[in-house]
């Protein structure tokens, strides 16, 4: 085994996040590691990688035991990790960020010498058919490039175990099946790589084996081969199953919010359309570099808008912020949920009402215990998983902190959610919760935008599909015996 442990265990206060957990990855295999969110995924991984030391146990590396006290310590062992949230310094370009962490290359002993730097780098990148533009900076690499100078950043050391945490949670499909290709050749040439997803039809394609996880502890470790879907979400939830219906035709009445031919003043939405009705969830959906997010974050107040009419309630909108879109009852759930929609290092409270905290003052006094009465309803409505409304978000699951996210902005009382993969690395439980949310807001009136790089998601939830190339929106379809293939085909055609 090139990792195990042993009846490891890590506690936070009096809670247990890994109770008793016996794991092993095999040499030279391709491991799936999934649960929902809280089961404990992302504890084995900060424990593997010195980010959290263990309440009890032991980790061993090639059949020793170890401690491992920092994440240098896990690299010196052979461990890299990728997380979900890439770790790249934006103003960097790609040399400067793979040597993050690494001994440079010095010139006369003194000055660093990037021309050597870069050489090792292009010839790492040769190795493994890798390909990203090293003279640019982060912030202006796609998704997908910004994973893969990771992976080169990884493979600059003797890299034994390469750990990847939801990699493609904001790729497209073609996106994925480049990293996919990448991931089977870092296997072929002998690394170990430990798989984490929510994406049920990714760990099959993948893995050679899965382990589930649940509530800390190890629920079972099955041949991928000898399972199913059913059978693995069966392990996770305790046999829950999926509420969706089949969507039906649909006919809508009033158009509730519309904007005409929009262009952005950073020029990458050009000319972008759309209406939603009240009680109609508008999927708008394109490839990487569509200019989908650029037009959600200008309808909201994000980005400028250059040229173009909006139009909400019958109204046309000519200033746009997002404090205004608040209070004309417009919210964005940002992709970037820690970048944009939370503040990770207050607790669960202090985000809930943050849209609306001017309200609980009244006559010069703050009314707290309004405040937490409201906090612990959405809680409760939400079920968000916590130690009480005072826990920092920073400390919940992924899942539960997009929970907090929904329940932040609900508070606000919108009539318009414009969503931007608002399911991006949840649990398959949470997914549905999610869009159970959504389409009971839609029942009640409400419209929704929602864009996600997940097809098969678009088309289980949305009533309507517009596609947008290019910065255009083009073609709007009818999500009645729509497939795949045939939004892709639209989604690739020339325009």
């Amino acid at each position: 085994m090139i990792i195990e442990t042993r009846a490891l265990s890590k506690k936070f206060g009096t809670m247990f996040a890994l109770q008793d957990v016996n794991f092993s990855v095999k040499k030279g295999e391709i491991h799936g590691l999934v649960g929902e969110n809280g089961a404990g995924k992302s504890t084995l991984i900060k424990i593997l990688t010195g980010v959290y030391h263990l309440t009890g146990g032991e980790v061993l590396v090639d059949g020793n035991p170890v401690t491992i006290t920092d994440p240098t310590m896990s690299r010196n062992l052979g461990i890299n990790v990728i997380h979900q949230d890439r770790n790249l310094v934006p103003s960097f370009n790609g040399v400067e960020n793979i040597y993050l962490g690494l001994p440079s290359i010095k010139k006369h002993l003194v000055t660093v010498d990037f021309k050597k730097m870069k050489a090792r780098v292009e010839k790492v990148m040769e190795e493994y058919g890798i390909e990203v533009p090293l003279e640019a900076l982060a912030q202006e690499l796609s998704p997908p490039q910004k994973t893969l100078l990771e992976i080169v950043r990884a493979m600059m050391t003797q890299c034994k175990l390469l750990i990847l945490d939801e990699p493609t949670a904001s790729l497209t499909d073609k996106e994925t099946a480049i990293l996919f290709n990448i991931i089977r050749k870092l296997n072929e040439k002998g690394t170990t790589i430990l798989y984490i997803t929510h994406r049920m039809e990714e760990i099959f394609q993948l893995t050679d084996r899965i382990t589930v996880f649940k509530n800390g502890n190890l629920i079972q470790t099955v041949q991928t081969k000898e399972t199913s879907k059913d059978q693995l979400i069966a392990l996770m939830t305790d046999n829950w199953k999926s509420s969706k219906k089949e969507l039906s035709e649909k006919r809508f009445h009033r158009v509730l919010f519309s904007a005409s031919h929009i262009a952005t003043t950073n020029n990458v939405v050009l000319d972008a359309s759309l209406e939603v009705h009240a009680g109609e969830i508008l999927g708008i959906f394109g490839l990487a570099g569509s200019g989908r997010t650029e037009l959600l974050e200008a309808l909201y107040g994000y980005k400028g808008i250059q040229d173009g009419q909006v139009n909400f309630k019958g109204e046309q909108i000519t200033s746009f912020s997002p404090s205004r879109s608040i209070q004309r009852g417009i919210v964005l759930i940002h992709e970037d949920r820690r970048g944009h929609s939370l503040i990770l290092s207050r607790s669960i409270k202090n985000n809930i009402v943050l849209p609306i905290i001017d309200t609980y003052v009244s006559k010069g006094f703050y009314q707290s215990k309004k405040e937490r009465a409201d906090t612990q309803k959405k809680v409760d409505e939400m079920n968000i998983v916590c130690q009480g409304i005072d826990q920092p978000v920073y400390e919940l699951s992924g899942g539960n902190q997009q929970k907090v996210v929904f329940a932040k902005s609900l508070m606000s009382g919108p009539d318009l959610f414009l969503c931007d993969e608002p399911t991006q690395a949840v649990d398959v439980k949470t997914r549905e919760e999610i869009h159970t949310l959504l389409r009971s807001c839609a029942d009640t009136g409400k419209a929704i935008v929602f864009v996600t790089s997940d097809l098969q998601e678009m088309l289980e939830i949305a009533d309507n599909i517009l596609i947008m190339a290019n910065g255009k929106t083009w073609e709007l379809l009818p999500n009645t015996n729509l497939t795949s293939e045939q939004i892709l085909h639209l989604c690739y055609e020339k325009r």
